[in-house]
């Protein structure tokens, strides 16, 4: 009687191990994501103090405690910041202090989580071994962990959009289910992260378009049933618009201008498209500050005490001189262009404010920095060829392939960086997952499976021939054998 304890806990606990075992891998993966980025943390960013943009979030941030209002400099309400990571930021200093390295363990956390949803979207599609292999590739490749020692919004924004894009998958995954919670599970989830991909970086209000037009897509092309889906999308755009609204009301009252979520176009605009872009070392077909590559439009708007009026002027000045450029500068314009979309696709990261360039002196710095100028060649160059051999499998992949060129459309638009290319690093380590099934796999599809099938249609039409020719001697009559032999 003293042992029946023991036993219905040995039991109890087998049974959890047994539910545990499947998600042991995703575990592991986010163990040794979170081990390299608390290791860059801790030597690369160790000396780590915002500049630029991340002290312009981090600022916001301490005012969102400290002056009770969402602004950079005090009572002056700003409009140019999309809002979720300077709330986080706000959150993370409430609880921790205010010391950045807090918010750089955040980001070293929900990148970890992009590796896993890595490892879980590619061994749905290609199987378990080989999303190991991409969950531990995302786990140390320096383009993805360079993002989680910078109060950027690349970390976030990137985990977000990937969350959204396994999402979907999954959606198209269980069909047959649709009837179930689990699939409204799914497009509830599908419309808060739409909702928070927007509130952090403007642009993401575009993916909830796109995600409108994938959903057609599939409707049209008979994937997902039209009614489920027509009703699980409209729920998903107006979960994203519920979350998104209160804050479009806020720029609204602040500014009397329709904001959605931020301005900053104008900003960007200007800086690349100007004389300067053209000529400067180092600075071609990138951005340079509109104080200094067009000083004559910049200059005349305050620089600390632009209030939310002003700075729509200013954001609309700014889009009117760039677009007068590119009217005066046509001819050059697809050189530019070019430049664009070359400077996207080099491998290295180069920004003032990161770690790794700012501290380069360092041991560490200069192996992270080796990194990442060789590791994302081979992945481009795996991705390329997973895009062309899995392209019968567009169904599963049809909304990555969307955010790839609507992430090259946008380098295209405003100008070409590597860090622009963070969003869609996990799909590429995706394609490259998918170019290695195809070499080692022998399912439908498959480098192996093709020629095993040429093989058996090679022997296939010999023996048919084989057989016309013993046919054709067994049909040959006596009288013709005779007259062969005479």
């Amino acid at each position: 009687m003293c042992r029946l304890p023991q036993i219905q806990l040995d039991k109890s606990g087998f049974f959890y191990m047994k539910r545990l075992q499947p998600w042991l891998p995703a575990i592991g993966i986010f163990c040794l994501a979170l081990l390299v980025r608390v290791i860059y943390n801790n030597t690369v960013a160790y000396h780590y103090n915002p500049l630029h943009d991340s002290l312009f979030y981090q600022t916001i941030g301490f005012n969102i405690i400290k002056e009770h209002c969402y602004c950079l400099h005090p009572g002056i309400s700003t409009i140019d910041r999309a809002p979720l990571w300077p709330f986080i930021l706000a959150g993370v200093s409430l609880i921790f202090g205010p010391s950045n390295y807090f918010a750089r363990l955040f980001l070293s956390l929900i990148g970890s989580g992009t590796c896993v949803i890595v490892y879980l979207f590619v061994r749905d599609l290609f199987g378990w071994r080989l999303g190991l292999i991409a969950g531990i590739a995302a786990a140390i490749y320096p383009e993805l962990y360079i993002y989680d020692g910078w109060l950027y919004t690349e970390s976030l924004y990137t985990f977000l959009l990937f969350a959204i894009c396994y999402v979907l998958y999954r959606i198209q995954r269980d069909k047959s289910a649709k009837r179930g919670w689990g699939s409204w599970r799914m497009w509830l989830s599908c419309g808060v992260l739409l909702g928070l991909l927007a509130l952090t970086r403007p642009n993401g209000v575009i993916v909830i378009g796109l995600v409108i037009a994938w959903a057609i897509a599939m409707i049209w092309f008979k994937v997902l049933a039209r009614r489920t889906t027509l009703i699980g999308v409209v729920a998903a755009a107006l979960i994203a618009c519920v979350l998104i609204a209160p804050w479009t009301v806020r720029n609204y009252l602040v500014s009397n201008t329709f904001i959605p979520v931020a301005t900053g176009d104008g900003n960007v605009l200007l800086g690349s498209y100007n004389d300067q872009v053209l000529t400067t070392p180092g600075f071609q077909g990138s951005w340079i500050d509109p104080l200094i590559s067009r000083p004559d439009v910049a200059k005349p708007f305050p620089l600390f005490t632009c209030e939310p009026s002003c700075d729509v002027a200013r954001e609309a000045a700014y889009k009117s001189a760039a677009a007068q450029w590119v009217q005066s500068h046509l001819s050059i314009m697809p050189h530019l262009l070019a430049l664009h979309f070359i400077n996207l696709w080099h491998p290295d990261t180069i920004e003032a404010d990161l770690p790794v360039v700012r501290f380069s002196d360092q041991l560490s710095s200069q192996i992270v920095l080796a990194m990442m100028k060789i590791f994302p060649i081979p992945i481009f160059i795996l991705a390329a060829l997973g895009l062309a051999v899995t392209l019968w499998k567009w169904r599963e992949l049809l909304f990555i392939y969307s955010m790839i060129v609507l992430t090259i459309g946008q380098a295209l638009y405003f100008y070409g960086s590597a860090r622009f290319r963070a969003p869609i690093e996990p799909m590429l380590i995706l394609l490259a997952a998918g170019a290695l099934w195809w070499l080692t796999h022998r399912e439908e599809g498959t480098l192996r499976w093709i020629i095993a099938r040429m093989k058996n249609t090679g022997q296939t039409v010999k023996d048919v021939t084989s057989d016309n020719e013993d046919s054709s001697s067994a049909n040959v009559s006596p009288e013709a054998d005779q007259a062969a032999i005479s």
